[in-house]
């Protein structure tokens, strides 16, 4: 997302301003297509010579094509545009067991997904996606691919694009996003998937009002992303929001990540799970999947094993609320199909933790199981849509005037 820094005295170029006002019309088309140049002109604030300039660009190289024509009591019959759905985006959601992936158009929407087992290594990993990502671009030839997203469950530093954090997955130091490039020849980009999560409910949820929100995801995992003043938190070495590592209890059980007590290893996947073999002599291969199974068919041991992961969310996200005060916070989880079970108690921990005024509201992500893919679609696109985020009151006075 672009700012405007007060502390810069450089002039900005008539090359800039275009590109601005090209993110601008882009991001317009994006939300409210389909839509007409003189609808496009009146909600931009730009002149109606400059919209029909951009736009030109915009058909010429294939971002935008023209839909269907609008009818008037009298004057011309305005065409209205709208995104070039054959443009295509590969994305890949990254877990340590396996890999979904997938091909989604420039709307979010996913034409195709599989899944891989997700290998050991990192580089075993690159080569095995890297040889789905070009049988995915060979089964849709019909489409002109912008890049490839990843979504995975750690952190990578921006400014050497290597993954740095990531624990769940046991990496050791390797170049995962330069591995990809080289093999498959597509711009990719990497994002937490907490991030990537953010990314969707921006971009593709209805959150246009909201400047602050936090996204938590419960897997194996216990990931935060974290969206303040209408921009992506990211910090120092893209680590901002690892509220899941963050040590609850010293003498706790051991965290993946090397501490103890952590969030995670009472709010995770993996943590529910333990709850449950505390109680039973279920085998020790028993899934989260098959955890919610016995859930939904009543078993006790399995809804208090819940119960308790529930509580251990909800008691965490204290830190949220305290230290961030999010207007928002949305939970991306397996978890979330027993919301009407489970989400008050959620709720009323959170509630607890408010200091001042109304505590945030709480809810599951509108498509949860869509979240990190649709985000790492957003993760591709933004550097086209004027690199990110924006709200929608925000894009009327990004207009610049030529």
């Amino acid at each position: 997302m672009r700012r405007i820094e007060f502390t810069n005295t450089q002039v900005a170029s008539s090359e800039t301003a275009r590109d601005i006002n090209r993110g601008v019309v882009l991001n317009l088309i994006r939300r409210r297509q389909p839509i007409s140049r003189a609808d496009l002109a009146r909600v931009s604030g730009l002149q109606r010579s400059t919209v029909s300039l951009i736009t030109e660009q915009l058909i010429r190289e294939r971002w935008v094509v023209y839909g269907h024509t609008g009818r008037l009591p009298r004057g011309r019959r305005p065409t209205f545009l709208r995104l070039n759905e054959q443009r295509g985006i590969l994305v890949a959601d990254l877990r340590p067991t396996q890999t979904t992936l997938g091909v989604a158009d420039v709307n979010g929407r996913l034409l195709s997904q599989e899944v891989m087992q997700t290998p050991p290594s990192p580089r075993d990993t690159a080569e095995h996606l890297a040889a789905r990502i070009r049988h995915l671009m060979q089964v849709h030839r019909d489409l002109v691919f912008e890049g490839v997203g990843i979504s995975l469950p750690g952190r990578f530093d921006l400014e050497t694009q290597r993954v740095v954090f990531a624990p769940n997955l046991k990496w050791p130091d390797f170049d995962f996003k330069a591995a990809i490039e080289q093999a498959t020849g597509m711009r990719v980009e990497l994002e937490n998937a907490a991030n990537a999560c953010v990314l969707a409910e921006v971009w593709f949820g209805h959150t246009e009002k909201v400047r602050d929100l936090v996204v938590v995801t419960i897997s194996e995992g216990v990931g935060t992303g974290v969206f303040m003043n209408g921009q992506l938190a990211r910090g120092l070495h893209g680590m901002a929001g690892e509220f899941g590592h963050v040590s609850l209890d010293p003498l706790g059980p051991p965290c993946s990540c090397g501490g103890r007590g952590c969030w995670e290893v009472y709010a995770s996947n993996r943590a529910a799970l333990r709850y449950y073999h505390e109680s039973s002599q279920a085998s020790d291969r028993l899934s989260f999947q098959g955890l919610l199974a016995l859930a939904e068919a009543g078993d006790s041991l399995a809804l208090k094993a819940l119960d308790r992961m529930a509580h251990a969310i909800g008691s965490g996200m204290r830190m949220i609320v305290a230290s961030l005060a999010p207007e928002e916070i949305v939970i991306v989880g397996e978890f979330m199909k027993h919301w009407p079970r489970f989400g008050p108690v959620i709720e009323a921990e959170v509630a607890a933790g408010a200091l001042v005024g109304m505590p945030p509201r709480v809810r599951p992500a509108a498509e949860p199981g869509m979240a990190r893919l649709r985000g790492t679609v957003a993760l591709v696109l933004q550097k086209h849509f004027g690199h990110g985020v924006r709200t929608a009151e925000e894009e009327r006075p990004q207009a610049v005037a030529l």
